[in-house]
C-alpha cells in the first residue's frame, strides 16, 4: 500500500524543523533549490495569510520564493479549481479556511500532491480556546465585518486625509492624534498607517520660518506627538526628493547646518511643551506607528494629570 507524506501537524510550529521538510527531496534539502514555491490559500481577502509568511520569510536572506495567492476560498468547486496550480508548481502551502469540508479537501490534495500544508493559525486559535474556555465561531472573514470599528477606520482615514500638512487646524481638537515634525519626518505616511488602525490624525510640518497656528499648543483631547530623525538621514531624504522632481539639490532645503538648525528648532518646541517625541531615524514607519500606539494607549490608562515625557523614544 503506498503511503503518503503527512500533513503538517497543527501543534509543530511550521518554522521549525520536522515533518514540515519530509516531502522535500535531498537535493532540495542540500541548498540547491533555486525558489521556493509558496501557496497561500485562504477563504477571506488573505491579508493576514500574507502578513505572516511576509514576516516569516524576513527571518530569512533573500529567499528566492514565488508567491501564489488564493483569496476567498469558500467552495469545495473553487478549491479544485487550484489544484492544477498546486501540481503543476509544488511547494508549500500555507492556509486559513475554517470549514471543515473545505480544509478536509485541501488536505487530501496536499497529501495526494507530496506538499507539506500549514494551518498557520490553528495553534493561535486553539491556545485562545483554552484560556477563554469557548470555541471559535469558524467563519471565515469576520475580521472584515463591516461593524462599528470598520466604519470607525473609514472615519479616521477620511479625517486624516483632510488633516495631512497642517490643514483645517481649527479641527485638530476632534483627532486622537497629532504628529509634528520638521518637513520629511514621515508624518504623512505614518499619519495614514495609524487611520487605518483606527485613529484620526493630524499633521503639522514644523518651519522656522513660519510658527504653527496657536491652536496646537492649546490641544486637550489629542495626543501630539514630535517626530525627529538625525541630520545626515534628513539630508539624504530631502536630496532624494530634490531630485526625484528635477528640482535642485543644493538649496538651504538641503544645507546640513540648515537642518540641524531645523531640528533643534523642534526638539526645543517638543521640550517645551512636554510632548513625547520618537526618532524615525532607523525606524519603519510600522515600527514608528506603533511606538505612537503605545503612547496612546499609555496616555489612555493615566490621570490626565500626569501627561508624558519629552525623551526621544
Amino acid at each position: 500500500m503506498k503511503s503518503h507524506p503527512q500533513l503538517v501537524s497543527p501543534p509543530l510550529p511550521w518554522f521549525m524543523r520536522g515533518s514540515v521538510h519530509s516531502p522535500v527531496s535531498a537535493k532540495q534539502r542540500s541548498g540547491t533549490m533555486n525558489s521556493l514555491n509558496l501557496h497561500l490559500v485562504s477563504d477571506s481577502t488573505g491579508e493576514t495569510l500574507e502578513m505572516i509568511a511576509k514576516a516569516a520569510l524576513a527571518q530569512f536572506d533573500n529567499p528566492a520564493v514565488n508567491r501564489h495567492f488564493w483569496p476567498m476560498v469558500r467552495s469545495l468547486q473553487h478549491l479544485d479549481r487550484i489544484v492544477p496550480d498546486l501540481a503543476a508548481h509544488p511547494g508549500l502551502v500555507f492556509y486559513t479556511l475554517v470549514n471543515p469540508e473545505t480544509r478536509k479537501r485541501l488536505e487530501e490534495h496536499c497529501r495526494h500532491l507530496g506538499l507539506p500544508a500549514v494551518p498557520v493559525l490553528d495553534q493561535v486559535t486553539a491556545a485562545l480556546e483554552a484560556q477563554l474556555g469557548q470555541e471559535a465561531h469558524g467563519r471565515p472573514g469576520r475580521q472584515h465585518t463591516m461593524d462599528e470599528n470598520y466604519f470607525k477606520r473609514v472615519d479616521a482615514i477620511q479625517y486624516t486625509i483632510a488633516h495631512d500638512d497642517g490643514l483645517a487646524h481649527e479641527d485638530w481638537e476632534e483627532a486622537d492624534i497629532v504628529l509634528a515634525g520638521v518637513s520629511r519626518s514621515s508624518k504623512t505616511p505614518t499619519s495614514i498607517y495609524l487611520a487605518n488602525r483606527g485613529y484620526k490624525v493630524a499633521n503639522i510640518p514644523l518651519v522656522v520660518e513660519s510658527p504653527p497656528p496657536k491652536a496646537l499648543y492649546g490641544l486637550r483631547h489629542p495626543l501630539v506627538v514630535g517626530l525627529t530623525t538625525s541630520p545626515e538621514r534628513l539630508v539624504q531624504i530631502r536630496r532624494n526628493r530634490l531630485l526625484s522632481l528635477n528640482e535642485a539639490t543644493e538649496t538651504a532645503y538641503v544645507d546640513n547646518d540648515f537642518v540641524k538648525a531645523e531640528l533643534q528648532f523642534a526638539r526645543r518646541m517638543f521640550a517645551d511643551h512636554g510632548w513625547p517625541v520618537i526618532d524615525v531615524t532607523r525606524r519603519s514607519i510600522e515600527e514608528t506607528a506603533a511606538a505612537i500606539i503605545r503612547l496612546a494607549q499609555e496616555r489612555e490608562r493615566k490621570p490626565a494629570s500626569e501627561g508624558g515625557v519629552g525623551k526621544p523614544i
